[in-house]
């Protein structure tokens, strides 16, 4: 696993989006990347999962791309693909990421189960220092006192990395994926940094990325099907 920058802006904020529950990550940064001006600064190879990249517009679509917005000086991580149990490994180069770029935060976008049915998701933070998060975050986010972290964030959290972290969690639903989840993570990243997002188009545009990130994951997973059955054609 290879973190390759063709640039690096430095005390940028990092926001990371890996696809888990409900998709919620990589619609989010996807919105993001829709929305602001950023150009591709990076990207993470990764020989641990199939070599595959989809194909969408005419433009290649990596595993991990690495983008920078510069009116607000963030730094977004895109993941379509990160293969199995390696969120110790991509938890490594987001460390990295943030010492090369001298980052004075690191996001994370993460979608949890709901248990609520239908109603509307809920969303949930973390951080790993005191400050003003919670009178931003006030009637859009709850501070999460009980829960399981998993994936990227989780090995973040338990690595105790020297940047500071907070960790945005929104209720999905069952299925993949959940853009209207996504769109209320949206809304508290908004109030968190001031991003200055219309609110009110954006679960019309999240459906949307729903469509294209739905068919580029199932694409994606129907490569691996065949690149699996045909390794088991090879030797067995």
């Amino acid at each position: 696993m290879k973190l390759i920058l063709t640039k690096k802006p430095k005390n940028v904020t990092i926001i990371e989006g890996f696809p888990g529950f409900g998709l919620i990550g990589t619609i989010a940064t996807e919105f993001l990347m829709e929305h602001l001006e950023t150009e591709k600064i990076g990207i993470v190879e990764m020989d641990e999962i199939p070599a595959m990249i989809a194909i969408h517009q005419s433009k290649v679509i990596e595993p991990i791309s690495i983008h920078y917005n510069k009116l607000h000086n963030l730094v977004l991580v895109h993941a379509i693909n990160i293969g199995k149990d390696l969120g110790w490994k991509l938890a490594e180069v987001i460390t990295n990421l943030a010492d090369d770029l001298q980052a004075k935060e690191i996001i994370s976008l993460e979608g949890v189960g709901s248990p609520n049915g239908d109603e509307d998701s809920r969303v949930f933070y973390y951080t790993t220092t005191a400050g003003t998060i919670a009178k931003k975050l006030q009637g859009v986010a709850n501070p999460l006192n009980e829960g399981i972290i998993v994936g990227v964030t989780g090995a973040l959290l338990a690595k105790q990395v020297k940047t500071p972290l907070v960790a945005l969690f929104a209720e999905a639903k069952m299925g993949l994926p959940d853009s209207k989840a996504a769109a209320h993570i949206i809304q508290a990243l908004d109030a968190y940094i001031g991003l200055g997002v219309d609110v009110k188009p954006l679960i019309k545009q999240a459906d949307l990325f729903e469509k294209k990130l739905r068919g580029i994951v199932q694409k994606g997973q129907r490569a691996e099907q065949i690149q699996e059955e045909k390794h088991l054609s090879y030797v067995g």
